[in-house]
């Protein structure tokens, strides 16, 4: 009897586990992801690739003047780390969904800002945040399975390329890599670190026990650069305490404190941080 319990217990258990398990099997269309560097834009898009299975594609299998996915299962996605232009058009960075309307003379190539969509059925043209038209090339060489690439790489331009079966559609994407370069030599060089730049290595100093003369040094240059900063005066206050310089960080935090009580927005803590400080300083 025993022994019939126990079979029968493991039975179940079978049972059990095997309607637990979920079969794996490959993607009919699997997704791909393509990163590109473009100049100082970092481009990545994602879609599901799928295969032309000798079967006519366009317009057959994807119907001319119809909106497409432009892939297979959910829609394509492009992200742009920086502001961009492609096709002609200024994109803004983010990401964004990419559909086409393909027709055998001109493609149409939409962003579109829902980036959720499961195929074309729910999109809706008032999300469009870029659309222009392209012609297509006919290519000498079949491409089987659906392809998102880049090329044409000079500078900081290049090509967005959807190749499938034989058309290929060429997208031209810009970047500004000259007028973010010029603005980096511009704050590095001419500009100088910020002031939020010089607060945070004093702070840095005062935190781990370096050169408290460097710390003052760039609080200093912070406070210049925003003397409205109560919480920078108030920090000097504490890196002259750290030297020994009593008085003036008393001088200093009573300072901070009448600009922080002085403050329209509030004073985020920096009163009751001041009366702390002055309370032990005077104390020694």
């Amino acid at each position: 009897m025993n022994n019939i319990k126990n079979i029968f217990a493991g039975a179940l258990v079978l049972l059990v586990a095997a309607a637990q398990a979920q079969l794996t099997t490959p993607q009919p269309s699997p997704t791909a992801t393509i990163n590109q560097k473009l100049g100082l834009t970092d481009i990545s898009v994602t879609y599901s690739r799928p295969g032309a299975k000798n079967r006519v594609v366009f317009g057959e299998l994807v119907p001319f003047g119809k909106v497409w996915r432009t892939g297979a299962n959910k829609a394509t996605s492009v992200t742009f780390s920086t502001d961009v232009n492609l096709g002609g058009k200024d994109v803004k960075a983010g990401t964004y969904s990419l559909f086409t309307i393909p027709n055998s003379a001109e493609w149409t190539v939409i962003l579109n800002s829902n980036t959720e969509l499961w195929g074309a059925g729910k999109y809706d043209e008032a999300k469009d945040v870029a659309r222009f038209t392209i012609k297509p090339t006919i290519l000498n060489d079949i491409v089987e399975t659906f392809t998102i690439d880049f090329s044409h790489l000079v500078g900081s331009d290049g090509h967005m390329n959807l190749s499938w079966e034989n058309t290929h559609v060429a997208i031209a994407v810009k970047t500004d890599a000259n007028g973010m370069i010029e603005k980096q030599i511009k704050e590095i060089l001419v500009d100088g670190p910020s002031a939020g730049t010089y607060y945070n290595a004093a702070r840095f100093y005062v935190e781990n026990d370096k050169d408290m003369n460097q710390a003052l040094t760039w609080i200093n240059a912070a406070i210049n650069k925003r003397p409205e900063a109560f919480w920078y005066m108030h920090h000097k206050a504490k890196i002259q305490a750290k030297m020994g310089k009593t008085k003036e960080a008393i001088a200093t935090a009573e300072k901070s404190l009448t600009m922080a009580k002085e403050n329209e927005d509030g004073d985020y803590g920096y009163i009751a941080n001041n009366e702390k400080l002055m309370a032990e300083l005077k104390k020694k």
